[in-house]
């Protein structure tokens, strides 16, 4: 079996769980890396055969026949980078979310189309085994009345070095338009495509979004879905449950049987490469997921821009909010409209 050549472009603190997949796969490998940072290069330099950049133009130009590519620069930097590559024939994977915003992810799905290159959004907690074992058991004949994503942390504790997370400027946002992408594919990956019928929003003094909830419904059928988002969360908690319209209640913890600060990932990006992999050979398929996630956080954005005063109080694991939690203005409308954040300036690896 062909081994693809594909580069990293980003070495931050989710660069090492696609080296570590490209490492075990029996069907890509690592053909370069590239990073702005002389700090993260710094370890490559003497690792031949792997070359490293310092700008992805130099790397696309050192190696035009490459297979793929993996994007995992910060996310204003996600357009223009994903573009290049886009432009040059090259299949790209991106961690999500896709773009900044729903117009840049909508140009690099035209722009995938008209040259027939593969865009391929990784959306890692779909393919958690306890995610896939709750899909596998729900029975078909029994419809979903509704689903609920938690999805907690304390995001310090996640970013290491990359303190861009925290800048709403290059992240997009906050939680929502960072952990919210994973939320949203996992109930779109239950109950199909889905609209964002209202809001709760939590900022901070700095401007960004510490915690969110977000009620969706299913475009077809009676389901709807609450997600939930918390970066100011006391340790880690990360689940889905489905209620089915018959009273039964399906559970799947994210995180069970993965002991240590972040396992649970070394084996979704397993997983998000083997993925990727298969859109490297035969025909061209698109990938809807990466715009409609964008599409629903620039809704959830549109509908709900409320700070609180006294941020919520979650209490591992149950998540209920005190009785005196202040209430927030909700805004609920029949139809999302896809306004985002602002966009900013890409900056290129």
């Amino acid at each position: 079996m062909r081994s693809h050549a594909v580069a990293v472009v980003g070495l931050g603190v989710i660069s090492r769980y696609y080296l570590a997949a490209l490492e075990a796969s029996p069907t890509a490998r690592l053909a370069a890396v590239c990073d702005r940072d002389d700090a993260a290069l710094s370890p490559w330099r003497d690792r031949l055969p792997v070359p490293a950049y310092r700008d992805h133009r130099e790397l696309l130009a050192a190696h035009p026949s490459l297979d793929g590519v993996v994007v995992t620069v910060p996310n204003d930097a996600h357009a223009a980078v994903c573009a290049d590559f886009l432009r040059a024939g090259v299949p790209v994977c991106v961690e999500k979310p896709l773009a900044l915003t729903d117009e840049q992810g909508a140009e690099l799905v035209a722009l995938a189309e008209v040259s027939g290159t593969p865009l391929f959004t990784a959306f890692h907690r779909r393919h958690n085994t306890a995610v896939t074992a709750l899909a596998a058991r729900l029975p078909s004949g029994v419809p979903i009345a509704r689903v609920t994503v938690r999805y907690f942390e304390r995001i310090e504790e996640h970013v290491g070095p990359d303190r861009w997370y925290l800048d709403p400027a290059r992240c997009g946002g906050g939680c929502v338009a960072d952990n919210g992408p994973n939320a949203f594919d996992l109930v779109r990956l239950l109950l199909g495509e889905v609209t964002v019928e209202g809001a709760r929003i939590r900022y901070d003094e700095a401007g960004l979004d510490r915690q969110a909830e977000i009620d969706l419904r299913a475009a077809s059928g009676d389901a709807r879905a609450t997600v939930e988002l918390d970066w100011s969360y006391p340790g880690e908690l990360k689940d889905v449950e489905v209620v089915l319209a018959d009273g039964s209640v399906h559970h799947a913890d994210m995180l069970a049987g993965h002991q240590g600060f972040k396992a649970s990932l070394w084996h979704e990006y397993e997983a998000v490469l083997a993925a990727f992999a298969t859109r490297l050979s035969g025909p061209f398929r698109p990938d809807p997921g990466g715009a409609a996630a964008l599409a629903l956080v620039a809704a959830t954005y549109r509908l709900a821009r409320t700070v609180s005063d006294e941020p919520p109080s979650h209490e591992p694991p149950s998540h209920e909010p005190p009785s005196d939690e202040p209430v927030l203005e909700e805004l609920l409308l029949d139809e999302a409209l896809p306004v985002g954040p602002e966009p900013t300036e890409a900056a290129p690896c």
